[in-house]
């Protein structure tokens, strides 16, 4: 099933990018080293000291508290550039590309990493130029490109067996396990997994590995071969062996693998013994929910809620079964998202490989015009060179003109800021902006109205409406993202970030809000179907970027947009429905007036604060 394919892809996120950025000899891991290393951080006066400290924590933290690794990382790469330490500065780069890929940021992973491998090249350390081709062969596993991401594992595998270096070995047997998986060579998978183990247990400082194999196989044990009671083991010895080291992700794993096994021995058993065997599965279940729940762990959630309503279903319990397919669905939007940021990564990839295709046939075509050129200037003579010059001429004056067109047409699609970076360099990188505020709208009444309206006036009604929008985002130095059928979304402070994105959002908000009240006055004094609008506003991180190589465009992904979205639809008719991160940001701007709405329940996150903001 697709969805085994999910939760087994989130196995990388704690050992698949590797010790890359880890600086000590020991494996770092667990709440107690990160609470060890906190106390140097917070005490120490030392520079090198308080950096090694800092990348060994967002090492640590990668796979307990990902975002908390990230702050631990960011800080590490700081003092690194302003000590023009360059190792730490690649160190740090692998380190953050590891905690991007716990939290699904897959676009910020693969720049990181790639950075990395730069600077590791640079300083020419074959062992770190080895774990990069490691961190970013995992990245290829992600997306699906498994033989690319078998290439640079097999190079680390290699490196690593030349050194020799036992973790680095079992490192990269864990992680070719997991393309060999992906790509259906189970026996091979199962392999290289009990080679890794073999050697992480002998070496007794890695549990974070011990824990991944023993997850992995007992996976394929009861998922390929249906060893439900092998299977049962591994899941039983992960779960004794993370009491001591609390990686939360891994303790939803092996709750999850423990509800699976149990489940799949009683669909194999007798029909008398599979009530008891399906309330253990029900129990390890719900432990998988409340711990991935707790850790943030979206993938798992989801994945542990879909087996939940099924064994709830076998069970006989029908409300229960429904309530956790529910909340199984509600989390199938950002899960989506995460699988859009895989895409991006494949595009980037597979765009970069395009123009230097595209490059190197343009250069071979340059060459045979030349040597045309040379061969008819001689055989046409003077006569011919001179008709040859004003075709050029015209030629030329003909390519001024469309290149001309086609700048303005590129401006009309992309930022201004992008479509530069485009055009200088080719492509446009995809970046992370801290805050921005988007804004959603949406018409109500819009399917009435199109029951009564011929296609035609149906689409003159919105190309009117989206028009005046078009007009007042740039008024407002907002950027129009898309249209969805008769939805409307912009962002306020990208691609350049600037401080009054959401007070310009809001302005904006109210004169599409008037405009559309104007049309619906004077519809209604003719008699004419009218539609009204809920508009939704909210502020927060996002990435952004263009998606594609034809036809592209740019766009943002991230929870902020699924957020923004869940403002314009908890909204109402004729009303402004902001966040409390975007109230926050615009509560004590002049002329504006917030009425709260208080605890207001919105699909997929649970109750939210909002307001509906105004004029005074």
């Amino acid at each position: 099933m697709i969805l085994k394919v999910h939760w087994r892809s989130s196995l990388s996120a704690l050992v698949g990018l590797a010790c890359a950025a880890c600086t000590s000899a020991q494996e770092f891991s667990g709440q107690r080293a990160v609470d060890s290393l906190q106390a140097v951080i917070d005490t120490t006066t030392i520079d090198s000291l308080r950096l090694a400290a800092l990348l060994d924590v967002a090492f640590a933290q990668h796979s307990i508290d990902p975002r908390a690794g990230v702050k631990a990382g960011e800080e590490a790469y700081a003092l690194a550039i302003r000590r023009e330490d360059l190792m730490s500065e690649a160190k740090a780069n692998a380190v953050l590309g590891m905690c991007r890929l716990s939290l699904g940021d897959h676009v910020l992973a693969l720049q990181y990493q790639l950075k990395a491998l730069d600077l590791f090249e640079r300083l020419d350390d074959r062992h770190h130029i080895g774990t990069a081709h490691n961190n970013i062969g995992i990245l290829y596993r992600e997306i699906g490109e498994f033989e690319k991401a078998n290439e640079h594992l097999e190079f680390w595998y290699a490196i690593a067996a030349g050194i020799p270096d036992s973790m680095g070995i079992a490192t990269a047997s864990y992680n070719l396990g997991t393309v060999k998986a992906s790509q259906g060579a189970f026996d091979e998978a199962l392999e290289r997994y009990y080679g890794s183990l073999a050697i992480a247990r002998a070496m007794g400082t890695h549990p974070r590995l011990v824990l991944e194999n023993l997850i992995a196989i007992g996976i394929l044990l009861t998922e390929k071969k249906a060893d439900h009671d092998r299977a049962l083991q591994y899941a039983f010895e992960a779960l004794a062996l993370n009491r001591e080291y609390h990686f939360g992700e891994a303790q939803a794993m092996a709750y999850l693998l423990a509800g699976e096994a149990y489940r799949g021995s009683a669909m194999a058993g007798s029909d008398q013994a599979s009530e008891p065997l399906l309330t253990l599965s029900r129990s390890y279940l719900d432990s998988a929910v409340h711990t991935s729940k707790a850790g943030g762990f979206l993938v798992l959630e989801y994945a542990s809620h879909k087996e939940l309503s099924e064994v709830l279903a076998l069970l006989g319990e029908p409300i229960g079964a429904l309530e956790s397919f529910r909340a199984y669905s509600t989390l199938k939007d950002s899960a989506f998202n995460l699988e859009k940021d895989k895409k991006i990564v494949q595009n980037t990839m597979q765009y970069e490989f395009d123009k230097k295709q595209a490059q190197a046939r343009a250069e071979q075509e340059k060459k045979d015009i030349r040597q045309r050129l040379v061969r008819n200037a001689i055989i046409a003579g003077l006569v011919g060179v001179s008709i040859f010059l004003i075709v050029v001429y015209k030629q030329r004056n003909r390519i001024g003109k469309e290149k001309e067109r086609s700048e303005r047409l590129l401006l009309n699609i992309l930022p201004s800021e992008v479509a530069a970076e485009l055009k200088a360099k080719g492509s446009a990188e995809a970046v992370h902006l801290d805050q921005v505020t988007v804004l959603f709208t949406d018409f109500k009444g819009f399917t009435a109205m199109s029951e009564q309206l011929s296609p035609k006036d149906l689409v003159k009604d919105l190309h009117e409406c989206f028009s005046a929008f078009d007009r007042i985002t740039e008024k407002y130095s907002i950027e129009k993202i898309k249209t969805i059928g008769d939805a409307y979304m912009a962002a306020g402070g990208l691609p350049t970030p600037n401080t009054t994105h959401a007070t310009d959002v809001i302005k904006a908000a109210f004169e599409m809000r008037d405009f559309i009240a104007e049309g619906k006055a004077r519809k209604v004094a003719a008699g004419l179907p009218y539609f009204e609008i809920r508009i939704g506003i909210h502020t927060g991180p996002v990435v952004a970027g263009i998606v594609g190589v034809k036809k592209f465009s740019y766009d943002i992904w991230g929870d902020t947009v699924n957020t923004a979205s869940r403002m314009e639809s908890s909204g109402e008719a004729g009303q402004v429905n902001i966040s409390e991160a975007t109230y926050e940001l615009a509560k004590d701007e002049p002329g504006l007036s917030f009425t709260p709405r208080g605890k207001v329940q919105a699909k997929g996150k649970g109750e939210m604060e909002m307001y509906f903001a105004g004029t005074k």
